[in-house]
């Protein structure tokens, strides 16, 4: 047997002990430390690691154990059934090997596995807190928690002021006793104003409607339990009097009783339906109106559900088919730093690789110096990482606990990585920069930026093109990408006389992008396509611009102090200077074109003309770009800030300080399909 070094002993001991602390402060504390996610992707490492190594395991493991203690404020009862939790699994890999397991316990059995019912049964796996509800002569006598999974809190009170548990089943001759399984939740508009009531109290918010659902059951006042209107899915019954073949037929008979269903199941001959419907719902559960995290699969013929039985902790019966999360943990390997268009210093995580929101992560941003302050982290920590639909993912906190000997802690640099200059960090600020004009970071990335869609648009002039026109010193500004020649282009490596040709004509076609571009294309720091927009509608002309005063700037709506100045102090370098003087040269284009009588009319015809729009969050199904271009185009003005003169915030997911600031001056505010009605009716 192969001997685990000290590494691998300690990382055991310090897993167990995490574990241990997240269990108790959500199982006795009521007090959630750590997602489940989270808590799955540790307990998954801990089970291989002592897999690898049987030697590690003891009898006090988090592996070794069903659950966990109850709360104590209850009186404790033992479940006449023992509530089994499912086992997980994370792809249809470990689904497939879930069906194997299963079909070699049927086999040892030597029973008759052929069925003319449908295999599986699929249901949703509700993010809410289990019960046991026990029913004597039809009417509800006793109600509890799920506990360890034999012995569990009493909470009957509490359990009757949820209006979906019948207290007395709707059948004429109930049995003389049945046992009812399902889960308490809340739902996602109860919990957030459940949020909204707490934040105004000063209190503590609830991580989510899992949590909020647990502790709302443990209350020791029903009142408060019966006015946050939980609610109840029934998913199973133990009973002896009826025979039922099915797991289907177990739902229609819950229903029959008076209990709520959850419509959303279905009958599944073989793995590949079961998969089918894992993926429909992998995206439209965003629609339902409470959370689920995942699916539950179930053996549908209950015959087979008895042959299978169970293991020491799980029904063979039932697995958990789980949703990739937006958050979980991973090993720090090592910390990088990047060198921006700025100058700016950002530190990379690089990580072990890691599979989140169906994608596999190996890197994550870790903002700035202070951020990695504040994260307190140490090479070989690990780390919570996370990813929201399409967000770059990021290094959201840190598990010291976790943490090896002799872990060292990462500093940033003092001087910076690409040109060797001493770096500064303003006190003022939170980044730290190179300050060296000359730095080849800094010129990447404003050709880079420079030639992206939303500034010139320059097709074809990529960050693997821009690396060698810097490294052979073919480019050092914006403005020597047009005096490139095809005969310059060639000398570089795979590139052709055809190709160099598209990309010389690609540079000569984007002199005719409008003023708008030119201004934001030139990397002016706070300056982003919103406010190069606004810019140019106020000074029609480069010189109208560069000559201004800092306060004439900010005098354009939705153009602050900060922005002011910095494109005041950006035209008052001379090197800068020089720079638009050979643009203008070279035929870039610098001033707006103006407008005729007749654009003028049409624009002021338009319904949306005068009204200031403000787009916060992730819109559903359109990009901020193709919104700004609607309001635009019906007359409407977007502007980056929210101020007593915007109209309307147009709110997606993950609204941030926006819309709390469109909140506190009452401003309208618009969902997408909103505001697709108002540009409709403004047409």
């Amino acid at each position: 047997m192969e001997q685990p070094t000290s590494d691998i002993q300690q990382r055991v001991q310090k897993l167990s002990q995490q574990l241990h602390l997240a269990s108790y402060a959500y199982y006795v504390l009521d007090a959630p430390i750590m997602e489940d996610a989270i808590y799955d992707q540790l307990y998954r490492e801990l089970q291989q690691l002592e897999t690898d190594y049987p030697q590690l395991i003891t009898p006090d493991s988090p592996t070794q154990r069903v659950g966990e203690k109850p709360a104590t404020q209850f009186t404790s009862v033992r479940h006449n059934i023992p509530l089994y939790s499912l086992e997980n699994a994370f792809n249809t890999q470990e689904l497939k090997a879930w069906e194997q397991r299963g079909q070699k316990v049927l086999k040892t059995e030597e029973k008759e596995i052929n069925s003319s019912e449908p295999l599986y049964i699929c249901e949703l796996k509700i993010d809410g807190s289990a019960l046991a509800l026990t029913y004597e002569n039809g009417i509800l006598v006793r109600g509890t928690t799920r506990g360890d999974g034999v012995t569990g809190e009493e909470i009957t009170q509490n359990v009757k002021t949820i209006r979906s548990i019948p207290l007395r089943l709707k059948l004429e001759n109930p049995p003389p006793k049945v046992e009812v399984r399902g889960e308490a939740f809340l739902s996602v508009n109860i919990f957030d104003k459940i949020n909204q009531e707490r934040q105004k109290n000063g209190e503590s918010l609830f991580a989510n409607p899992r949590n909020a659902a647990a502790g709302t059951l443990r209350q020791l006042d029903s009142k408060i339990v019966r006015s946050r209107q939980l609610d109840f899915f029934a998913y199973t019954l133990h009973l002896e009097e009826l025979a039922l073949k099915t797991q289907w037929d177990a739902l229609e008979l819950l229903q029959e009783m008076g209990f709520k269903v959850n419509p959303n199941r279905q009958l599944c001959p073989s793995l590949t339906e079961v998969q089918n419907y894992f993926q429909s719902w992998e995206s439209s559960r965003q629609n339902l109106p409470y959370m689920t995290d995942g699916v539950v699969v179930k053996i549908n013929p209950l015959s087979r559900q008895e042959q299978l039985g169970f293991t020491q902790k799980f029904p063979r019966w039932a697995i958990a088919l789980k949703y990739p999360a937006e958050e979980a943990p991973t090993k720090l390997l090592a910390v990088t730093v990047q060198v921006g268009r700025t100058g700016a210093l950002t530190p990379v995580a690089e990580l072990e690789p890691l599979q989140l929101a169906g994608t596999t992560v190996q890197r994550a941003t870790l903002h700035n110096s202070d951020r990695i302050a504040e994260l307190d982290l140490h090479i070989g920590d690990t780390v919570i990482v996370r990813k929201a639909g399409e967000i770059i993912p990021e290094v959201v906190r840190n598990l010291p606990e976790l943490r090896p000997t002799n872990a060292q802690p990462f500093q940033m640099p003092t001087h910076c990585p690409e040109c060797g200059q001493a770096v500064v960090k303003p006190q003022t600020e939170a980044v730290t920069r190179c300050i060296n004009t000359s730095c080849p970071a800094i010129l990447r990335g404003s050709l880079i930026h420079w030639c992206s869609r939303d500034a010139v648009d320059i097709n074809g002039v990529g960050e693997k093109l821009v690396q060698q026109l810097v490294e052979r010193e073919l480019v050092s500004s914006v403005a020597d990408l047009y005096e490139l020649t095809v005969e310059k282009l060639t000398q570089l490596e795979r590139m052709g006389e055809k190709s160099a040709t598209k990309i010389v004509n690609a540079i000569t076609e984007s002199k005719s992008q409008p003023w708008a571009r030119v201004l934001y294309g030139l990397g002016i720091r706070h300056v982003g396509s919103v406010n190069a927009e606004l810019l140019t509608q106020k000074f029609s002309t480069v010189e109208q611009l560069a000559n201004s005063t800092p306060a004439d700037i900010e005098g354009v709506h939705g153009i602050g102090v900060e922005i002011a100045v910095a494109v005041h102090q950006w035209f008052n370098v001379p090197a800068n200077q020089a720079l638009i003087e050979r643009l203008k040269q070279q035929g870039l284009n610098l001033a707006s074109q103006p407008s005729t009588p007749e654009s003028l009319s049409e624009k002021q015809d338009l319904k949306l003309s005068g009204k200031t729009f403000v787009l916060t969050g992730t819109l559903p199904n359109l990009k901020r770009d193709e919104a700004k271009k609607l309001i635009q185009t019906a007359g409407g003005k977007v502007t980056s800030s929210v101020s007593s003169k915007t109209d309307y915030v147009v709110v997606g997911e993950d609204a941030g300080s926006k819309l709390t600031k469109a909140q506190e001056l009452g401003i309208s505010q618009l969902s997408e399909a909103e505001l697709l009605e108002l540009l409709e009716n403004s047409a």
